[in-house]
């Protein structure tokens, strides 16, 4: 089947009992048993829900993974895949990535003894310098968060597998709509599902999509014994959001790739990373890897100053933490989802007080390039 038509259909059946073509809210938190020992597959709703069984089933389609795990938060869902690791074990990752992952790998899961070195991971000979016998895992968001850096999927996964490490990657960004990880060697695929996998700023949620069976059987203790599980109704909204993924990714990516050409052309920003433009360094890998650019900007605007006139005029872009909404979002990274980042680490990844993120939605282009060039008059 094609990826529009198991968005809509893979893991939902009809409800045997009314044939009801959505998959039920079931909000129970426990199954009556016939009699000891005998069940039809469901004891306990943290540990199985029906609803959460067909999101799980979906993603999993979608990503061409073994299973799907769905948790309550994206860090959540992080924090499952590090618990695979234990104390002594290194961890290789990029150095630009969403500031609540660095902030739980540098500030949770070192004082567990899990060693972290920060590389760009577009740089694979930084990449493997970094290892060491006892490395176990390599972390990678591509594009990254907020600077848009590509990295070769297909190289970072043969790497891993020649040293024995896991290669995860974080493909909130391009979802499985535009990039699937998993076809191109990695084991594990994290999602915040809040973003656009749900798509409509109303739930909080995460995922983890494996493709490696020691790791498959791993997640499932852990998501069980941890129990940092999402409740059926923010698993209904994510399998309704789903429904749309493809349409909605199409609208986001075209409206971005305008927006981000004609942001290029405006005299008064120092730099647009947009990996659709044909300037970026990691254009012609991405065009290899994924299927599309997606729907993330990031734009330089000199200094905080600037930065702070631009997020006071939009009327559109509404300023707010999150991403990948059907409505146009605009934030600092510095202070606000990157905040928790040390400066140094920041400016090392490119991540300077001045740079904006935009996160585009559906509505119409013109008013939002409209809504830009307003704002931009402020610098």
């Amino acid at each position: 089947m094609g990826f529009a038509t198991d968005a809509i259909h893979a893991g939902q059946e009809p409800d045997p009992t009314t044939g009801a073509i959505m998959t039920p809210i079931y909000q129970t938190s426990t199954y009556v048993q016939e009699e000891l020992g005998k069940h039809k597959g469901f004891e306990y709703a943290r540990t199985q829900n029906p609803t959460r069984l067909a999101l799980e089933r979906c993603l999993a389609a979608l990503d061409k993974g073994e299973r799907g795990f769905a948790f309550a938060s994206g860090m959540s869902a992080i924090a499952a895949v590090l618990n695979l690791l234990r104390a002594g074990d290194h961890v290789v990752s990029s150095n630009n990535m969403y500031g609540g992952t660095f902030r739980f790998f540098d500030q949770v899961m070192a004082g567990y003894g899990v060693s972290f070195t920060y590389v760009d991971t577009s740089d694979l000979a930084q990449v493997a310098a970094a290892f060491r016998p006892e490395t176990k895992l390599l972390y990678v968001e591509t594009p990254t968060n907020p600077s848009m850096i590509i990295s070769d999927l297909r190289a970072l996964a043969a790497l891993a597998r020649e040293r024995g490490a896991l290669l995860a990657v974080d493909n909130t960004f391009m979802t499985s709509y535009h990039q699937r990880p998993i076809e191109l060697g990695a084991h594990l695929v994290l999602y915040s599902t809040t973003k656009y996998m749900n798509g409509h700023s109303d739930m909080v949620g995460g995922a983890v999509v494996s493709n490696d069976p020691a790791s498959t059987e791993r997640l499932a203790f852990l998501q069980n014994a941890v129990g940092a599980v999402p409740g059926p109704m923010d698993c209904f909204l994510v399998l309704r959001g789903l429904k749309t993924l493809a349409v909605r990714m199409d609208r986001h990516e075209s409206n971005a790739r305008a927006i981000a050409a004609w942001l290029v052309k405006h005299p008064k920003l120092k730099k647009v990373l947009y990996p659709g433009l044909p300037n970026h360094p990691g254009h012609e890998l991405q065009r290899k890897q994924a299927c599309g650019f997606g729907g993330m900007i990031a734009f330089e605007t000199g200094s905080i100053e600037g930065g702070a006139r631009v997020l006071k005029a939009t009327r559109l872009f509404s300023l707010a933490e999150s991403l990948g909404g059907v409505e146009s979002l605009i934030s600092h990274p510095a202070t606000m989802t990157h905040a928790s980042v040390p400066q140094a680490e920041r400016l090392k990844a490119g991540l300077t007080d001045g740079l904006v993120r935009i996160s585009v939605g559906i509505e119409d282009l013109e008013d939002l390039l409209a809504d830009l060039d307003r704002a931009l008059q402020a610098l």
